[in-house]
């Protein structure tokens, strides 16, 4: 799976690691946010996402703007650019995984999409949009 999501990545852009993918993934997910509120949805400290959102502002995929609730406050946000390397680089790896898994016999892709349904949801991620039945057979 590691695989795969670095290939995902790496074929839409290739100078980008899989942590800073994830912050525009993040930022995807839960729209603008704040460095702190960025770090603990990361796990990581706040230098280190200050470090990470400077190259990924300088790269185009995230814009900095001051906050309307506080102006000492600096908001982060996925920009245009970023979402839509988000969206390819998903798209890719969905299709990817769907491609590997429709080698599989029926009855293990039926229990692993019931694995990773249970995995996803312990893990509070957001479920994939649309009919995973289509993909998994």
């Amino acid at each position: 799976m590691v695989a795969v999501s670095g290939r995902s990545i790496s074929a839409v852009e290739n100078s980008l690691t899989p942590p800073q993918f994830r912050l525009l993934v993040v930022l995807d997910r839960h729209g603008p946010l704040r460095h702190a509120d960025l770090a603990g949805f990361l796990g990581v400290t706040p230098s280190a996402t200050s470090r990470m959102v400077g190259r990924m502002v300088a790269a185009g995929f995230v814009d900095r703007r001051r906050s309307s609730a506080s102006r000492r406050e600096i908001v982060l946000e996925l920009n245009h650019d970023g979402a839509r390397l988000v969206r390819r680089s998903t798209t890719r790896r969905r299709r990817e995984i769907a491609r590997i898994v429709t080698k599989m016999p029926e009855e293990h892709r039926h229990r692993l999409v019931e694995a990773l349904t249970a995995f996803t949801q312990a893990g509070s991620e957001h479920p994939v949009d649309g009919d995973t039945g289509a993909i998994w057979g």
